[in-house]
């Protein structure tokens, strides 16, 4: 498309998929993309213009500014469907490469919030293990789960596994349904610098309740760059609920006998 095919446009979005088109068809990541001043004789619009085409772009995460450098074309966003998989399986079904920093790994008493999580009383031994979790090298998020210590009590002596999931199958305790909770907020001074983010601190908080049956087998908690990170939730029609709640019976109403007088048939 032209500057002239375009002139009943608003002129920030001729500029806008202008871009959106080389970065599709021409960049690649990391490479700069055309500076304002080119951007505005190409258009004939104002620096201003030029800018909230650049804005609109940044703020999709599909590009990233650097200070004193210039605007690049950003990593691609990760598209996850929310499944009942691990964070590895996911990324390979993805075509990236998984990867993890162990940040803690410990046997204790459960807190009050992760007993609740848990189905368990509070100070009920747990294992608990943190990681930072990488995609393609790019940090994606950090995770925290938390798994009763009498469903895995060897979980950790050989040191944390590849995959959790992994050995709660071997034991028999695969998850087979879950809830999740998401909200959205801004990561923390420690959150940003471990997830590597210098300008954009959006991030998404997920809970995890994983249940194999009718036990709850690990809760996990984890915080995912928003600029880094897409969820892809695939709808069906409604259908009955997956762990249908007790029926409620009615309360048994004793039976009332009437007297039946003296000679009655």
């Amino acid at each position: 498309m032209t500057p002239q095919q375009a002139v009943r446009r608003h002129k920030h979005l001729v500029v806008r998929d202008y871009l959106a088109e080389l970065i599709a068809t021409e960049l690649e990541v990391g490479d700069a993309v055309p500076s304002e001043r080119a951007l505005t004789e190409r258009f004939d619009v104002s620096r201003m213009t030029v800018r909230q085409a650049l804005d609109a772009l940044v703020a999709e995460g599909t590009l990233v500014r650097e200070q004193g450098r210039g605007t690049f074309v950003a990593p691609r966003h990760a598209d996850f469907e929310m499944r009942l998989t691990t964070f590895g399986e996911e990324s390979r079904r993805r075509g990236l490469e998984p990867g993890a920093e162990v940040l803690e790994a410990t046997t204790g008493p459960a807190s009050p919030r992760v007993a609740r999580a848990l189905d368990l009383h509070v100070g009920t031994p747990v294992h608990h293990v943190a990681r930072l979790r990488t995609a393609d090298g790019t940090p994606m998020s950090i995770e925290s789960s938390w798994i009763p210590a009498h469903l895995a009590p060897d979980l950790l002596t050989d040191g944390v596994p590849d995959s959790l999931y992994a050995v709660l199958r071997t034991l028999d305790l695969a998850p087979t349904w879950g809830e999740d909770t998401l909200q959205a907020a801004d990561a923390t001074p420690d959150e940003a610098k471990l997830l590597d983010m210098t300008t954009q601190h959006a991030v998404m908080r997920t809970q995890r309740r994983s249940y194999a049956g009718q036990t709850a087998v690990m809760y996990t908690q984890s915080t995912f760059r928003g600029d880094r990170y897409s969820v892809f939730v695939p709808l069906r029609e409604a259908r009955p609920m997956l762990v249908p709640r007790p029926a409620r019976t009615a309360p048994h109403v004793p039976e009332v006998l009437t007297p039946t007088p003296e000679g009655a048939s």
